[in-house]
């Protein structure tokens, strides 16, 4: 079993029948980086804000920001999106080449630093997303980007969660070109206003936006966000432009996990993420909290709202059979939902242990020859047994 930070979310590191966790956190070096050709090259280990740091004095930075401070490794293992992914992709698009041990004992090099090939079966591709089961990750090569003129950050209050979500439809269908757009429900937004201690904020329907540009780009893009979330029905927008306000601001949002906890005091928190057509967003977050308000529980809502991939953190007592019942439950029914809605039961958490039985409902018959990969590749089963298929054999 791999272990980068430890950050996953849906059981990808548990040692469920025990044999060997291989631990890469010291296996943090930053290879090589070039400006010229906007990449580099990182050990499993290194994280993502120990990459942007060394980056900042090159004018570069690597947009994939999924909140917790995760390793490179653990990212493309789970395909790791985040907040930024509306402009600048997930660790799909973001991941350029591999270096990976096989179950066999093999280093295999995949990829490499052009942009674009035809040469061969994509194999890159192949274990980015893999969850540890076909082999170890020990290094990547990453696409960079440079650090923007101008970033400005704002909030921006609806009073319906329709109409902020209908908002975020027509900016994209209009082109405007959105660096990051993160939606908080009502329960989410009041939840994290008060651990944040967010000043004159309402417990209503939020997005948190941010642009990257020149700084006409950018004032172009507030003045076409701001005509469109108004007739959505929001309010004036408040800005955080100071680097230290945006990181205020921004922190809030990453510290949901956290804030729900503390809104609920002995209570855990079980995340759970899914990801629908923008199309479908709306609707599919509407029925959702008819749910959770059906549960009895306390579940709110955030999501990267310009991909459609949106996150609950479902609050319940471990203690209590029922409500750990009715957690589960609800969880297993968002990824249902999603799926129903024409998405995808994990937007960005993986599959893991938890999210198995979902697996074979969203792909069908396609799970059988992703089964027939895993055997080609891994015909002992030592690589993660029991995660992502319901089988390894």
């Amino acid at each position: 079993m791999p272990f980068g930070a430890g950050t996953s979310l849906e059981g990808h590191v548990a040692a469920l029948h025990g044999g060997i966790s291989v631990d890469f956190s010291r296996l943090n070096a930053i290879l090589d980086v070039s400006p010229d050709a906007l990449d580099c090259r990182v050990q499993a280990g290194v994280t993502r804000k120990q990459l942007n740091a060394a980056l900042r004095g090159d004018g570069l930075f690597f947009p994939v920001d999924p909140g917790a401070d995760a390793t490179i490794g653990g990212m493309a293992a789970t395909r790791a999106s985040g907040t930024a992914a509306v402009r600048y992709g997930t660790m799909r698009e973001n991941v350029l080449g591999l270096t990976v041990v096989t179950p066999a004992g093999e280093i295999l090099r995949t990829g490499g630093r052009a942009r674009k090939s035809a040469a061969g079966l994509d194999l890159t591709r192949l274990y980015v997303g893999s969850e540890g089961t076909l082999g170890l990750i020990t290094e990547i090569q990453l696409r960079l980007h440079g650090l923007p003129e101008v970033i400005a950050a704002a909030v921006c209050q609806f009073e319906t969660l329709r109409g902020a979500v209908e908002a975020v439809i027509a900016a994209l269908q209009c082109g405007v070109p959105l660096a990051r757009v993160e939606l908080l429900n009502d329960v989410q937004m009041g939840i994290c206003a008060a651990y944040a201690k967010l000043e004159g904020y309402a417990a209503s329907p939020t997005l948190f936006l941010e642009f990257h540009g020149g700084a006409a780009a950018v004032r172009e893009q507030i003045e076409t966000m701001e005509a469109l979330c108004a007739e959505g029905g929001g309010g004036a927008f408040r800005f955080a432009e100071r680097p230290e306000d945006r990181t205020i601001l921004w922190q809030a949002r990453h510290d949901t996990y956290y804030a729900c906890l503390a809104h609920s005091p002995g209570r855990r928190n079980m995340g759970t993420d899914a990801c629908v057509p923008i199309s479908e967003l709306a609707g599919c977050l509407l029925e959702t909290e008819a749910d959770i308000a059906a549960t009895g529980l306390v579940a709110p809502i955030v999501g990267h709202v310009g991909d459609g991939n949106f996150h609950l953190g479902i609050l319940f007592d471990p203690d209590n059979p029922d409500e750990v019942r009715r957690a589960e439950g609800l969880a297993r029914r968002t990824g249902e939902r999603a799926i129903r809605h024409g998405g995808t039961c994990t937007g960005e958490h993986g599959i893991g242990l938890h999210k198995r039985g979902l697996l074979d409902l969203e792909h069908g018959a396609a799970v059988a020859t992703m089964r027939t990969i895993k055997r080609a590749l891994d015909p002992a089963a030592i690589m993660n047994p029991g995660k992502m298929f319901s089988a390894d054999r």
